[in-house]
């Protein structure tokens, strides 16, 4: 069984590694059709008009791509994150209190002090505090591909203490969306959703294994949630949770969906996002301009406030709960991962075209310059820290 559980979390890992470079490429060439030649046919691809109709006007939906991707493929990668939610609070690293305290802990710390900086910075400018949970959110996919990369000079457990933070303030990024960034709100399109959540409970009580009635039930409380004005991928997390994780002979429903998800998700969806989240002109950017509050703030906020957020709140419960330290880690090490935290590229986007949604472009821009030099900083000081020889015997 140990062997098993190993087998699957290698997998994932090295999936997600796998994932951050294409994931990096698409960002790395979406900048690179923003600043060139092709900047036009980049702005035209990523504002293609696409409809959806059924029937004569039974249902219509024309948007832009890249809401489509923002809306629609998001609650795939959504989907995804609730069922390894799911999967980790019922037998993976997070199933028990003891399990679970370090990087729940660290997690919320990882949260809490990175908006506390961008909230500081930004202070007195009501517009820009709209953006105060960029920096909130670590992105999985980077993250652990710059641990792979690394290779044995970082243990295993470490892996493991990444991968449980990024899926518990995935988590609280999921509530932060829920509860804050949501428009004005339809009664009868929650209420609509709220009977679809009803059937997905039915088909659980039910046993139902096939994953077919539950995504097609999911497609519709997703149209509902679009609809009711809070944020439609939420549809996905609430999907997942309703799929079984056995079906008491031997098999798991949520793992082979998490297990075919996994790499749509990494090299389709994701890179997506990407491509048509990341580009931004650089045309009149000036050094002024990255010290501005907004892209300062998440700047800031992504490696100044995760690293100290982590480690700060992993230290205290070492000294107050009794948690240690991942095995086979040195204090350097682990304080490498706590920077790495915060690459939070994938995430930080979303909220940040959430916060700022129909106002000024300039505020997307700075967006995406706050999101991606921060995100670039903490990933070249987490792996220089992880590359350092240790000076001593415990690595510190």
């Amino acid at each position: 069984m140990l062997k098993k559980i190993q087998r699957t979390l290698s997998q994932f890992i090295q999936s997600q590694s796998l994932g951050g470079v294409v994931l990096a490429l698409a960002a790395i060439v979406a900048l690179v059709a923003s600043n060139t030649g092709f900047s036009a046919v980049y702005e035209r691809f990523v504002y293609l008009s696409v409809e959806l109709r059924i029937g004569a006007d039974l249902l219509v939906l024309a948007k832009p791509l890249v809401i489509w991707v923002n809306d629609l493929w998001m609650a795939v990668f959504f989907f995804l994150v609730g069922l390894e939610i799911k999967r980790e609070m019922i037998e993976g690293d997070l199933a028990s209190p003891s399990q679970a305290l370090l990087p729940a802990g660290a997690a919320i710390g990882g949260m809490v002090v990175p908006a506390l900086i961008y909230t500081a910075i930004n202070w007195g400018d009501g517009v820009a505090l709209r953006g105060w949970a960029i920096p909130m959110a670590t992105d999985i996919a980077f993250a652990l591909g710059i641990l792979v990369l690394l290779g044995n000079r970082v243990p295993s457990s470490l892996k493991v203490f990444l991968t449980a933070v990024a899926i518990i303030d995935d988590l609280g990024a999921i509530l932060v969306i829920a509860f804050f960034y949501t428009a004005d709100l339809s009664l009868s399109m929650l209420l609509a959703a709220g009977g679809g959540i009803l059937v997905l409970w039915l088909l659980n009580r039910a046993r139902i294994m096939a994953i077919g009635p539950y995504v097609v039930v999911g497609l519709i409380i997703w149209l509902c949630v679009l609809k009711s004005g809070i944020h439609a991928t939420l549809a996905g997390v609430i999907t997942a949770l309703a799929i079984p994780l056995s079906d008491g002979k031997g098999g798991s429903p949520l793992k082979v969906a998490e297990h075919a998800l996994h790499p749509w998700v990494a090299f389709a969806v994701l890179p997506m996002f990407a491509f048509v989240n990341a580009g931004v002109s650089l045309q009149g950017v000036s050094l002024g301009t990255l010290f501005q509050t907004e892209p300062l703030g998440i700047a800031a906020g992504l490696v100044a406030g995760k690293t100290l957020g982590v480690f700060a709140a992993s230290w205290l419960l070492m000294r107050v709960a009794g948690a240690r330290l991942p095995e086979g880690a040195s204090t350097r090490q682990f304080l490498g991962v706590c920077v790495l935290c915060g690459v939070g590229f994938t995430m930080s986007l979303f909220i940040g075209a959430l916060a700022f949604d129909g106002l000024d472009p300039r505020y997307a821009t700075q967006v995406k310059l706050g999101v991606l030099g921060g995100s670039l900083i903490a990933g070249v000081l987490g792996a220089a820290l992880l590359l350092v020889r240790p000076a001593g015997r415990d690595g510190s």
